[in-house]
């Protein structure tokens, strides 16, 4: 008998197409769908794709939401068949001092939650993020599943020097640099980024739209974004949007990937730039050891003077970089679209199992 599962991917059509939710649900499905095609063990499944809970119905044998928003209501009122919900991370109510909400936001995260509570089982993208879903709603650990992101196969060691030197070329920039890839928000910790960079003098690159975009009325970094397109004239590149067939090469002219993050509940540019070779300088907090494993030099991201010290050390000694690329390159190897797809499918078919 078929067994048909719902997928939401209504993060491929707003917002979240460009950032880590949209990455996560677009090659989730595609690895899914490939999945089904060679494993005999799933031959009754059949995945379809949804835009709204509007097109659920009882043919249906399960949901899955492959997104959680704290502040939107973007899970039913009610649950009709089994449901899965993939919350990445809860950073705005684990720090919830730096992301002020205001009444409706905690109302419309009161609703959320108990909506989540609901669900027959949790996936999340890294234990760290498990203990936090865990504490913050009380949710049983054993319904929470960990499921790993990961990179795209286009990250990867270029040797094409004429392809790199076009993208140099196209961006202007310099021989040496430090790159960060992703937002700006709070928990990014950019301000002491670029502060340890103007201090040691190296050139850092930003690279996303984040960086560039309009400032926003009243958005609560606001002070943080114009701070930072004021350092342009100072060794600071703001590359805004970059085609996604570009930024591997990035990671490849990149002396050193920074991610000196407060907070992260997966952290998907530290397996890009381990799997194009890049070494890594990043925070010691939350998720990111985990997703590390020693792959990479880290630091204490509220000490300034303690990114500066580890920075200039890895700048400065090739053989640092070398050993740091090549442990990189091996940890990658732990993160591919397939392991996820196996994951996921195996919680699929324990809800399966369990509403028999």
């Amino acid at each position: 008998m078929i067994k048909k599962i719902a997928i939401d991917i209504s993060p491929l059509s707003d917002g979240n197409s460009v950032r880590g939710v949209g990455h996560y649900t677009n090659h989730l499905v595609k690895s899914l769908k490939e999945e089904l095609k060679i494993n005999p063990d799933y031959k009754d499944f059949q995945i379809d794709l949804i835009e709204s809970s509007n097109q659920l119905n009882d043919t249906y044998d399960l949901i899955h939401y492959p997104y959680f928003d704290p502040f939107k209501l973007t899970l039913p009122a009610k649950k009709s068949i089994p449901t899965i919900v993939t919350v990445h991370d809860l950073i705005p109510r684990e720090f919830k001092k730096e992301f002020p909400v205001g009444i409706k936001g905690e109302l419309k995260w009161f609703l959320q939650q108990n909506k989540l509570k609901k669900s027959d089982f949790i996936i999340t993208v890294s234990n760290y993020s498990k203990y936090i879903i865990q504490n913050l709603i009380k949710y049983p650990a054993n319904k929470i599943f960990v499921t790993y992101e990961a990179a795209d196969p286009t990250y990867k060691i270029y040797k094409d020097k004429e392809q790199l030197d076009l993208v140099k070329k196209k961006y202007n920039l310099p021989d040496k640099f430090i790159l960060y890839v992703g937002d700006i928000n709070w928990n990014k910790n950019i301000p002491n980024l670029v502060k340890a960079c103007l201090k040691l003098n190296y050139p850092l690159v930003i690279v996303g739209s984040a960086a560039t975009r309009i400032n926003v009325e009243n958005h609560p970094w606001n002070k943080d974004l114009i701070w930072l397109q004021q350092q342009t004239s100072k060794k600071l590149i703001l590359t805004g949007f970059v085609l996604d067939n570009e930024l591997p090469l990035f990671y490849n002219l990149a002396t050193i990937y920074c991610q000196p993050s407060f907070a992260e509940g997966f952290g998907l540019p530290l397996v890009q730039a381990m799997q194009s070779g890049c070494p890594i300088a990043c925070s010691n907090k939350t998720c990111i050891p985990e997703i590390i494993d020693g792959s990479a030099v880290s630091f204490n991201p509220y000490k300034l003077p303690e990114i500066e010290i580890t920075l200039k050390d890895l700048w400065n000694k090739d053989e640092l970089r070398k050993k740091y690329s090549l442990l990189g390159l091996q940890r990658s190897k732990q993160f591919k679209w397939k392991f996820t797809a196996l994951q996921t499918l195996a919680v699929y078919n324990l809800a399966l199992i369990n509403e028999k």
